[in-house]
């Protein structure tokens, strides 16, 4: 069996612990969807296009608990899931997009042209360090944030942002940890999409990421462009918020790591943003 990792962002940040998983993967069948998809009761929609297939919540959850061993808390708040055709997600080859969403409120993209990504990425390098004691006295191993796997990007017109994290394990030495994230801005929500694999599958898991960007969109009603400053809520924090330092240090995060060990497993309520990390086992196919 080989150590996958599933991370489901809260706020947006990075806080990570390694854990392993003791339960047994059951599998179901799954029915998988192509074509339009309608999400969030309407108010968004995806196009699978070609190559791509759809999960929703309920299969979501058979490849997150049942195949993926992760417990039932980690499917909780998903929306669907996006899998490449051709590949089963509960193989060692497969991966999936696990989709879900932000309610803090329209994000304001003001600051996006004054980011400096370095910068933010040695600030999270930092802070990732910083909580590796913490793991350790807990008895698990070490994370390296090793870097951008691919640097983040913002397009104002669509306002739509991705980026790509380098991962290291200390208690998986031999292989390397791809975070590939997109964000989607609403009216007053954030679409959130999370593509976990190997870093020797950046370049599938790009060009495939690269289509859903063009495909997933909020409707009228919906949009970014719709957001009522009367009426509807707004975020506390910008798009730097979004990869979680600015989001953790608004909210009072960045100091707290909560670990809870429940039934074998550790829950990582996280000090970057609020990330919750499950780390389990999936089956060789």
């Amino acid at each position: 069996m080989m150590k996958k990792t599933l991370m489901l962002l809260v706020l947006g940040g990075l806080s990570l612990a390694g854990a392993q998983s003791a339960q047994t993967p059951t599998e179901a069948p799954l029915r998988y969807q192509t074509g339009q998809i309608a999400l969030l009761g309407g108010k968004a929609q995806l196009s699978t296009g070609a190559g791509l297939r759809y999960l929703d919540a309920a299969g979501a959850r058979e490849v997150i608990v049942g195949q993926w061993g992760n417990p039932p808390e980690a499917a909780e708040d998903v929306l669907g899931m996006i899998v490449p055709a051709g590949l089963e997600p509960g193989t060692e080859e497969g991966w999936g997009v696990v989709i879900t969403e932000s309610k803090d409120g329209h994000v304001s993209d003001k600051d996006a042209a004054g980011i400096n990504y370095d910068t933010l990425m040695r600030d999270m390098q930092a802070a990732t360090q910083e909580e590796n004691g913490a793991r350790e006295e807990a008895g698990f191993g070490t994370v390296n944030l090793v870097g951008w796997a691919d640097q983040p990007r913002y397009d104002a017109a669509t306002h739509k942002m991705y980026w790509a994290k380098e991962l290291a394990f200390s208690d998986n030495p031999g292989e390397h940890t791809l975070n590939y994230a997109v964000r989607i801005l609403g009216r007053d929500n954030v679409l959130e999409l999370n593509a976990v694999a190997s870093m020797g599958q950046l370049p599938q898991i790009k060009r495939d990421m690269a289509a859903v960007l063009s495909q997933v969109s909020f409707t009228p009603g919906a949009r970014y462009e719709d957001f009522n400053p009367n009426t509807d809520q707004l975020a506390t924090y910008g798009i730097a918020g979004l990869l979680g330092v600015a989001a953790a240090k608004k909210v009072g995060l960045l100091a707290a790591a909560l670990l809870f060990l429940k039934k074998g497993w550790i829950l990582i309520a996280a000090a970057l943003g609020g990330l919750i990390r499950l780390r389990g086992r999936r089956a060789r196919a």
